[in-house]
């Protein structure tokens, strides 16, 4: 097994202390504390490190260990910031209940932050010398428009492979994610007083006839597409809105869902086949009137949309990850991730082979019993320095 030389207690240690420091939505400068904290344990271990500026008093932190030459190049990709407490109570002070470490970010992703940062300690303290470079970046703003990763990107900062610490289950190496986006659609109709619905157009019912529609067209299509680790793309019809009182015919109705889409689709596709639904439903009736939008909850900066991602299970940086779980837990397993990560902004855009890697469980994350056992962080760790030398040589 792929010798430490950082120990669990500091793993912990670190994780405790990136946790008591809040970078939630709200919080000034919102990562820029949790940024000097991470910059403050590499400087004391000579690794270089500096801290890129972001808008609003936000960063992005980049350490590199160099190599010696004519090895690949790994990132180590994990954010800093975190959702809001929600129902957790004090929770940016780590508990312990038994093994568990309680606390919000614990898991997502300031242990795995942490131990990826060991990774770079652990290595620099062997003594040890990688032909390729070992580059750290723990960014900013994940959790809404990924501002941080984003910006490492438009700084032509790049890699040949990239590892992104989402904690996913044990031994799960993600290498497929869907896309996705929220859409938006408003139909207008006329409203008068129910007494004369006659002279009215009900906009509930221009809703349904599309939510009928997007049932009996889209749906089957969608449930012909079909990926080995991701499965089936996805449609939810979340949210709708409309009327103002019985008596009266709703002038104004709303539907937002969320579309989840394969790497064999397209983006573009994906919003053309509900605009089509559009399009024919007004051929059919001239009272109809529905616009989309997306959401701007889920708006990305200019140029940029929530991709899928796709990296070949044969390929060296998936082997180095596989090789290294299966050396660290006495298994691996290639998967599709279940949820949106910064994996598809570094593979699609940066064009950098990326997979999702941390050890720690996905389901309590953004929720008030969200934890990581300290065993999972030097896990985790090992599999990094494991997976950096295999791959950066």
């Amino acid at each position: 097994m792929t010798e430490l030389f950082v120990s669990q207690a500091e793993l912990v240690h670190w994780t405790t202390e990136a946790v008591a420091i809040p970078s939630c939505p709200g919080t000034p400068n919102q990562e820029a504390a949790v940024g000097a904290f991470l910059k403050g344990v590499f400087d004391a271990e000579g690794i270089p490190c500096r801290i890129d500026s972001l808008p609003d008093g936000r960063c992005n932190v980049i350490a590199v260990l160099k190599g010696t030459g004519g090895g690949r190049s790994l990132m180590l990709n994990g954010h800093m910031d975190t959702v809001p407490p929600y129902d957790m109570e004090d929770a940016f002070t780590v508990r312990r209940e038994g093994e568990k470490m309680i606390g919000r970010g614990v898991s997502d992703m300031k242990g795995p932050l942490c131990a990826m940062m060991g990774a770079l300690i652990s290595i620099r303290r062997s003594g040890k010398m990688l032909r390729g470079d070992l580059v750290f970046t723990g960014v900013a703003d994940e959790e809404e428009g990924s501002l941080g990763t984003i910006a490492l990107i438009e700084s032509g900062l790049r890699a040949d492979g990239a590892i992104v610490g989402e904690p996913l289950g044990r031994s799960h190496v993600a290498v497929a994610q869907k896309g996705l986006e929220w859409y938006e659609f408003t139909f207008t109709g006329r409203t008068v007083h129910g007494g004369s619905q006659e002279t009215g157009v009900n906009a509930i019912l221009m809703a349904n006839r599309f939510i009928t529609a997007v049932e009996a067209q889209l749906l089957p299509l969608l449930k012909s597409r079909s990926h080995p680790l991701l499965g089936h793309p996805s449609l939810n019809i979340g949210v709708i809105r409309g009327g103002t009182q019985l008596s009266t015919v709703p002038g104004q109705c709303i539907v937002q869902l969320d579309r989840r889409f394969l790497p064999e689709e397209t983006y573009e596709q994906m919003g053309a086949e509900l605009r089509d639904i559009l399009d024919e439903l007004s051929r059919q009736s001239p009272d109809f009137r529905g616009g989309m939008r997306v959401l701007e909850s889920s708006v990305m900066k200019e140029g940029y949309v929530h991709q899928s991602m796709e990296t070949p299970v044969s390929s060296p940086l998936v082997q180095a990850v596989m090789n290294a779980a299966r050396s660290v837990t006495g298994e691996a397993e290639a998967t599709g991730c279940p949820c949106w990560t910064d994996a598809a902004l570094l593979s699609h855009y940066a064009h950098i082979p990326s997979v999702v890697y941390a050890e720690g469980g996905l389901e309590t994350c953004h929720s008030k019993e969200e934890y990581i056992l300290p065993r999972q962080l030097t896990d985790s760790c090992r599999v990094y320095v494991h997976a950096a030398e295999e791959f950066c040589g």
